[in-house]
């Protein structure tokens, strides 16, 4: 089926699809607000949405030839940002697991009983367990694994300053949650 005119997009696809990069571009910056929007709705997160949305670029660039033309380009875009985004979720909740698991594990390993060792660590792990999954990541790798934050960057594959902002904010929840602790009982 021949593609149908896109009045939004004049003839980008076809030069796209010709090689003109300068055309892709072009269909970057008329939807990168579009794809960014929905990439962040999926993560929540704004270093992960602009990774989506790169992403989403990128795999549109690479499959632009799959392309029909019977929907609108940015329709098209927005189905490749959605399913990225699903597939980031299903990561992300095997990833919670994994390390819901890995916890449970190593605290057992800690405590004969199979419980926490006491209540400090007990309110500890509670505190960490309400983190969101990549500040909680951070924190286990800068503090309890004695990684530098360019260490602790390639493990969680994302740049020292992610790290940083993730280990600043993951700092300022925990002692939001553990209000009342004196550091002497650490």
């Amino acid at each position: 089926m021949a593609r149908m005119a896109q009045p939004d997009e004049p003839n980008w696809i076809q030069n796209s699809l010709a090689g003109d990069t300068e055309a892709y571009a072009a269909i970057v910056k008329e939807h990168q607000k579009m794809v960014h929007a929905v990439a962040f709705r999926m993560t929540g997160s704004l270093a992960d949405a602009e990774d989506l949305t790169q992403e989403t670029f990128l795999r549109a660039f690479r499959q632009i030839d799959s392309f029909r033309g019977e929907s609108k380009f940015s329709t098209w875009l927005c189905q490749i940002a959605v399913n990225l985004g699903l597939n980031w979720c299903a990561r992300e909740n095997r990833r919670d697991d994994i390390h819901s698991e890995w916890a449970a594990d190593a605290i057992s390993e800690n405590d004969s009983r199979g419980g926490f060792p006491d209540e400090l660590s007990r309110r500890v792990q509670n505190a960490l367990d309400k983190l969101p999954a990549k500040q909680r990541a951070a924190i286990v790798l800068t503090i309890y694994e004695n990684q530098t934050h360019a260490e602790a960057a390639k493990t969680l594959n994302c740049t020292e300053a992610t790290v940083s902002w993730r280990v600043f904010t993951a700092r300022q929840k925990l002692k939001r949650l553990l209000k009342g602790i004196s550091h002497e009982q650490f």
